[in-house]
């Protein structure tokens, strides 16, 4: 396998990082995870219940899992773990620091016995399995190790680890069965080019990140295939409804109505994208797929913004990073041509800091807006660090609607999905009228597999799962 870095760090902090997690995947298990379909599945955990409250949950631990150190599985691993997990001092990559805590803090989670461990949160949290899923449990004789020694119970263990070349090995052990792979050698390759060389080469079975370069020339080739998935990457302006032009929800309409996302989408992704009809993606739970994109219509954002006083003309400011997404400037460059026929004067700040970058974004230090990559698959957690003006989340910039706030209160604490995904689906719609965000698309991706390797295909996650 090859992509861009191979050192996954810490595995209790919050990240959305495939590359880190498609080997974390590998190494370790979560109590619950999910299928193709968003579904929750057992994992560690053979069986759930949640009470009435949304509150009280307790998980039924499988029989007969063994950690990489021999340690049998108890609940008490799994409380020590997650006590780990919503510890602030854990970190966070790119801004995501305490957000675990946010949601977990305040719980009580205690082991029942040895097989059976029971979560009381501080409030109701009706989707606390899109917490638990993303929380990978270690033993507790191995936490102190970590980040520097991983000791995990899934189906492959940690052989050596590096900054350039990760190496994971069956585990005989593995309660699942045995790996289709031995060995998995994972290799770190900045540059997309020479990922794709090493595939084509031969020195490569999977090569992730392939570029529309990349895919150019594997589809030339004999020598690969490629694969391909509609990610669950939001790309997004979030905009400034604290203070400035964008305060007022008809500028923000304007900005949606003003551009031309075919073109955007052909200019600057190369056909490789979805337009977006909202905040979310069809891989979430509770996106609306009868909500319209908003459609390209410049005489109805030049009325929106002359009904709000700016009909001799706009001037934004807006911050956007140099990577991640990758194609920001080009993006941002586009956006402002297409601006420019409804009379909207858009000044870009480039910054090459992208940690730097997204510790600005959380101070809610923006100008007028700011280029975002939205990237939970968690509506619950979008929702509340995003959203809801009563919380003031991580990557909230001002947008308040009440009736907004009370749905995403009154899903917390709504157990049936079927209730909950209605109560979601009428915060889309409303969502997307109000535009808090300049909604833009959800990229392609794209991967390049070898002969070796042409029975594999990518999770809806995107990540490189090899069992």
């Amino acid at each position: 396998m090859i992509q861009s870095s191979v050192s996954p760090g810490d595995p209790h902090i919050c990240s959305d990082s495939a590359n880190r997690l498609s080997i974390f995947s590998s190494v370790y298990e979560a109590l619950v995870k999910r299928d193709d379909e968003g579904r929750y599945r057992p994992s560690l955990a053979e069986g759930w219940s949640v009470e009435g409250d949304a509150r009280t949950w307790t998980f039924e631990l499988r029989d007969g899992v063994r950690f990489h150190n021999g340690d049998a599985l108890r609940a008490e691993d799994v409380v020590a773990t997650l006590a780990r997990v919503v510890d602030p001092s854990i970190g966070g990559a790119y801004g995501t620091q305490g957000v675990y805590a946010s949601y977990l803090g305040t719980a009580e989670i205690s082991a029942l016995d040895d097989r059976r461990v029971r979560i009381i949160a501080g409030e109701p949290m009706a989707d606390l399995l899109d917490l638990i899923v993303a929380m990978p449990i270690s033993p507790e004789s191995a936490l102190d190790d970590l980040p520097d020694e991983y000791v995990g119970s899934g189906p492959y263990r940690v052989i050596k680890l590096s900054s350039d070349h990760t190496v994971l090995r069956s585990y005989n052990k593995y309660w699942g069965g045995k790996p289709p792979v031995k060995e998995i050698h994972w290799l770190a390759e900045p540059d997309a080019h020479r990922r794709v060389d090493a595939l084509l080469s031969g020195d490569a079975d999977i090569s992730s990140g392939v570029d529309l370069e990349g895919k150019r020339l594997i589809d030339a080739s004999k020598k690969a295939e490629l694969r391909e998935l509609r990610s669950g990457l939001c790309i997004i302006f979030m905009c400034n409804a604290r203070r400035g032009p964008c305060e007022d929800g008809r500028v923000r309409q304007a900005l949606n109505y003003a551009l031309d996302l075919d073109e955007v989408i052909k200019k600057v992704k190369g056909g490789a994208a979805t337009p977006l009809n909202g905040f979310l993606t069809p891989h979430h739970f509770g996106h609306d797929p009868e909500t319209p994109v908003y459609p390209y219509d410049p005489d109805r954002a030049r009325d929106l913004l002359a009904d709000a006083g700016h009909g001799d003309g706009l001037e934004l400011v807006v911050d956007i990073p140099s990577v991640m997404p990758d194609e920001a400037p080009r993006l941002a460059k586009l956006m402002s041509q297409q601006y420019e026929r409804v009379g909207v004067s858009m000044e870009i700040v480039e910054h090459t800091d992208r940690a730097g970058y997204a510790e600005m974004v959380r101070a809610k230090k923006i100008k007028d807006a700011c280029c975002f990559d939205s990237s939970p698959r968690s509506t619950f957690r979008v929702l509340r660090e995003k959203i809801h003006s009563g919380l003031k989340g991580p990557w909230w910039q001002g947008y308040a609607n009440g009736e907004v706030d009370a749905l995403i209160e009154r899903a917390q604490a709504t157990v049936f999905d079927g209730e909950r995904r209605e109560i979601y689906r009428k915060a889309y719609r409303i969502i997307r009228d109000d535009a808090p965000w300049i909604f833009l698309y959800r990229p392609t991706n794209f991967w390049g597999v070898s002969s070796a390797a042409k029975w594999w295909r990518p999770e809806t996650d995107g990540l490189i799962k090899l069992f």
